[in-house]
């Protein structure tokens, strides 16, 4: 009994919090400060460097083979790369949302630079052949999230200093 907490499962550990939180409104409010403490450490730097290796680490014989004829059609290589550079990055869109979801308008506008920094360093620096294919799909993704970010977050605060971001460190992007 003594090393269960070092073997619970972390839908279990979460079954745990919640009922440790329902039956103590001072341990509900202990635990949502330390989820909140945790939750408003974002890393720009870091999440544009995993933004990176995800969209560089996409392999493009893994495009080939999911491209051309199938049962329903035939796929293009564009249009499969398109799809699979969005599917790469919708975990980092998804956070970014969350946290406007959740009223932390400072740590999603951190969120979505990270983001947005790391696909303009992948269009611009990945040497990886399955780039090639995607030429256009990068600009696009990152117009998309700056304008569903933007949609969101409403703080024009906020979009100012995106702005100011944008011109920094994505200047070629920059509207």
């Amino acid at each position: 009994m003594k090393d269960i907490l070092n073997r619970i499962s972390p839908d279990e550990a979460l079954g745990i919090l919640r009922q440790l939180a329902k039956n103590d409104k001072r341990v509900e409010e202990e635990i949502a400060r330390i989820a909140a403490d945790i939750i408003r450490d974002v890393d720009t730097e870091a999440i544009c460097e995993d933004v990176f290796f995800v969209l560089d680490g996409i392999d493009v014989h893994e495009l080939w083979h999911r491209s051309g004829s199938t049962p329903y059609g035939y796929v293009s290589p564009e249009e499969m790369a398109d799809e699979m550079i969005e599917e790469e990055l919708n975990p980092f869109e998804q956070e970014v949302f969350r946290l406007i979801e959740l009223d932390m308008l400072e740590e999603a506008k951190l969120s979505c630079m990270g983001v947005l920094k790391g696909i303009y360093k992948y269009s611009h620096e990945s040497k990886s052949e399955f780039k090639d294919w995607a030429a256009d799909v990068p600009e696009e993704c990152f117009d998309h999230l700056l304008a569903e970010w933007e949609k969101r977050c409403k703080c024009e605060k906020h979009i100012r200093e995106m702005d100011d971001f944008i011109k920094r460190e994505c200047s070629s992007w920059a509207k």
